[in-house]
């Protein structure tokens, strides 16, 4: 990797990297900084569909972490994008939080149960029976489907929670139709936001705590990537993958003097 150009712009997963159950990871504050000082580009990322972009800063701050609105890019920013650039204008029935009815409605996007272009699947704490079974009746009536992101499982205080992806497999057992999924590891959300921030994947990376997605989609991107071990992926499970990281740190604290 020698021959690559400078690292200008940096992209970098949320959970795992820079917090973990709701704790700053020691470094994350003095990254962070580093980045706003430098004026680089730079974007924290989540496939996690709940939050907007200002519940995410607010969240942050409190945690003592100084991210603005503009540096977060979620999935359902990204997927209201996507559906924008595909049908502009359309209309949709969505299963999920405020973070994507809020991302659909910014792009003009109708959310109905009559007859909608699309049916978009996201993050909920409260996945119902019935918004899954009218899921299912409105995608065979022709509906297209949609999901923000593949992610089975996802944290909590309690325990593993199912999440979307694990939802979407019901639907597509009960419909035979399986959704396009826009968030990680989909390169189209990397590169979506390295548009939004002007940069370019020859000179940017991608910092993040699982082989699966984060590097995987950063990899396919065309960017750098770096594997973080405070999160999903454990050292061990590294080389059991056909791919590798650009390089492999112990923590976010290892990457602060890269800026």
């Amino acid at each position: 990797m020698a021959d690559r150009k400078p690292i200008e712009s940096w992209l970098t997963d949320m959970d795992g990297v820079l917090i973990h159950e709701g704790v700053p990871i020691p470094g994350a504050e003095a990254f962070l900084k580093k980045l706003r000082d430098s004026g680089r580009p730079f974007l924290v990322l989540t496939n996690n569909s709940i939050y907007t972009a200002r519940d995410l800063h607010a969240r942050l701050r409190r945690m003592g972490l100084d991210v603005p609105a503009g540096n977060i890019w979620t999935s359902a920013l990204a997927t209201a994008q996507f559906l924008n650039d595909q049908r502009p204008g359309g209309s949709a029935y969505v299963i999920g939080e405020a973070g994507l009815t809020t991302a659909l409605h910014d792009v003009g996007y109708v959310l109905t149960d009559h007859e909608p272009d699309f049916v978009i699947l996201g993050e909920t704490r409260t996945y119902s029976f019935e918004a899954m079974t009218k899921a299912v009746r409105l995608i065979n009536d022709g509906a297209r489907f949609i999901a923000t992101n593949p992610d089975n499982v996802g944290p909590s205080t309690e325990g593993a929670l199912p999440a979307t992806g694990s939802v979407a497999a019901l639907i597509t057992a009960a419909t035979g139709r399986k959704p396009y999924f826009v968030g990680k590891p989909n390169p189209l959300m990397m590169r979506a936001g390295l548009n939004a921030i002007g940069a370019h994947s020859e000179t940017s990376a991608m910092i993040g705590d699982r082989m699966d997605t984060d590097v995987l989609a950063g990899l396919e991107a065309g960017m750098r990537t770096f594997l973080v071990l405070t999160g999903v992926t454990q050292p061990q499970e590294v080389d059991a993958y056909p791919f590798r990281p650009s390089q492999v740190v112990d923590s976010i604290a290892d990457l602060v003097d890269l800026i």
